[in-house]
């Protein structure tokens, strides 16, 4: 059985409330041995914990997602920085970034609140971990200041692609992975071709669930189970075994996610 880590997963959200205990047990089975679980806002932190501190494969992160960001947005941002602050462990600063496909009116407040996240990652030396939706330009230049920080690391979560100039960028910030999903399974989808341009070594799995399905599974709602299907699909890309991929993809995640009192 194949080795597996599902660098970001939501298995603590209400879409998992029925059957939430069946869905990490089957991911385990599957041989998903570490979920990585993005916080969203200040509204979901306790739920996150929950599911982490009943399940030793289950790893929490704090962070403020841009579709969050709103009027309120700045005493909400500083609870989740008291979360941080609080003595819980958490293992990166996620899920943060930046998100203009539905709405532009907070623009520049995602940008400060992603500046600030970025901050926070430094300072307690945890990686970050970065969604980007329609806004590559304003992400880049909220990280630009950063560029030469070697301590800056992360993940640059569901990479779909792009042109050739927006994953050269990407790939310049050496201490990031990128995050693939079932999008790569997609049938229209062109991330496969992409992905061929870029090293394995730095390529990690996730399945964002319970979004992104992979195919034969598109549709409905995702489990970090399927992770297994990314990986399929990945080997096809790369031209090597499912084990190879599984191995690779599992030192780039604990590269990532430094944690000295567990391993495989």
């Amino acid at each position: 059985m194949l080795t597996l880590v599902d660098t970001h997963t939501h298995l603590y959200t209400e879409e998992f409330d029925n059957d939430r205990e069946a869905v990490v047990e089957r991911a385990f089975r599957t041989g998903v041995q570490r979920l990585y679980m993005p916080n969203i806002d200040d509204t979901t932190v306790e739920a996150m914990l929950d599911l982490c501190e009943a399940h030793e494969g289950c790893y929490p992160m704090i962070g403020f997602h841009p579709t969050s960001v709103d009027a309120a947005w700045a005493p909400r941002l500083a609870r989740v920085k008291e979360w941080l602050q609080s003595g819980h462990r958490f293992y990166g600063i996620g899920e943060v970034g930046m998100d203009l496909y539905w709405d532009r009116t907070y623009r520049l407040e995602q940008m400060k609140v992603l500046d600030e996240q970025v901050q926070w990652a430094l300072q307690f030396r945890l990686p970050l971990v970065i969604h980007c939706r329609e806004a590559y330009p304003e992400l880049l230049d909220v990280l630009a200041p950063y560029r030469g920080e070697a301590e800056l690391t992360g993940i640059f979560h569901s990479f779909t692609g792009g042109d050739a100039e927006t994953v050269e960028a990407l790939l310049g910030y050496a201490g990031f992975m990128l995050g693939v999903n079932g999008v790569v399974t997609f049938k229209k989808s062109t991330l496969g071709e992409t992905l061929r341009t870029v090293p394995l070594e730095r390529i990690v799995l996730e399945t964002d669930s319970p979004y992104l399905a992979p195919v034969p599974y598109r549709g409905q709602r995702n489990e970090s189970s399927y992770v297994v299907k990314v990986a399929e699909k990945l080997a096809d890309v790369y031209g090597v075994s499912q084990e190879v991929i599984a191995r690779q993809t599992t030192a780039n995640a604990l590269k990532v996610f430094k944690n000295e009192e567990m391993s495989f």
